[in-house]
């Protein structure tokens, strides 16, 4: 039998801790002033998952502090998405107009752009909740979309650091605080017995957690080439202008 102080210290961890893992993130890009080597795919994915978790909420009425958990992170992804907006490389996807996305998702150049997504994507669920929000399938995939979703969060970070060969500009604070947040979730989910749901998808976040870690070891975080190459070319183009 789990004590009730200790139970209520673990819920409160489990809705604070995972959007305060982000705050050392946000500093460092303000600091830099440059949120290369953060991937703000992250975000979205974090921004879609818990906005599809709260409506969870609705048809299912989990524990408390994930639904707290879930707005928190609403709120800190908002704030680390303009952070990175704002900071974001001269020579991003954005500012050259070379995005390979279809209608360049994610890669748009205002920060309005990514709220007016935001909130046609929460009209569009709050339309489907009030059409098929009696149904338990509805309901059950509904929370599968969450969780799954959520649980493909650091599978961006995972491309971003192959394609520089480093981890450069994600913060090893922010690794420690994925690893070490979802260990203590899926423990608490099964404590808890949370819905299968979180179960499958927190254990599936986790393996992902171990493959940035074998990256960081083999890559390591050195400045990538590319980011040296670029800010050569910057500082060329800034002597032939004062000549």
């Amino acid at each position: 039998m789990v004590p009730a102080w200790l139970s209520a210290l673990a819920s409160i961890g489990m809705a604070v801790g995972p959007p305060l893992v982000y705050a050392d993130q946000a500093y460092s890009i303000v600091g830099k002033k440059d949120s290369t080597g953060f991937s703000r795919d992250v975000c979205a994915i974090l921004l879609l998952a818990n906005i599809t978790r709260c409506f969870f909420w609705l048809g299912s009425r989990f524990e408390i502090p994930l639904l707290l958990q879930s707005l928190l992170m609403i709120l800190a992804q908002l704030a680390l998405l303009y952070i990175c907006i704002r900071y974001r490389p001269r020579t991003s996807s954005e500012n050259i107009g070379a995005s390979t996305r279809p209608f360049a998702f994610w890669q748009w150049p205002t920060y309005t752009q990514y709220l007016e997504f935001l909130a046609g994507f929460l009209l569009c669920q709050a339309i489907l909740f009030l059409i098929f929000g009696r149904s338990e399938i509805f309901i059950f995939i509904l929370g599968l979309v969450a969780l799954g979703v959520e649980s493909t969060l650091p599978i961006p970070q995972v491309i971003s650091n192959h394609k520089q060969r480093s981890l450069y500009g994600f913060r090893l604070s922010t690794l420690l605080g994925w690893v070490g947040g979802d260990a203590f979730k899926t423990a608490y989910f099964f404590v808890q017995n949370s819905p299968v749901q979180f179960k499958i998808c927190s254990v599936f976040q986790l393996s992902v957690d171990c493959v940035i870690i074998g990256q960081r070891i083999y890559f390591g975080n050195a400045v990538p080439a590319s980011t040296l190459m670029e800010e050569e070319d910057i500082e060329q183009a800034l002597a032939l202008a004062e000549e």
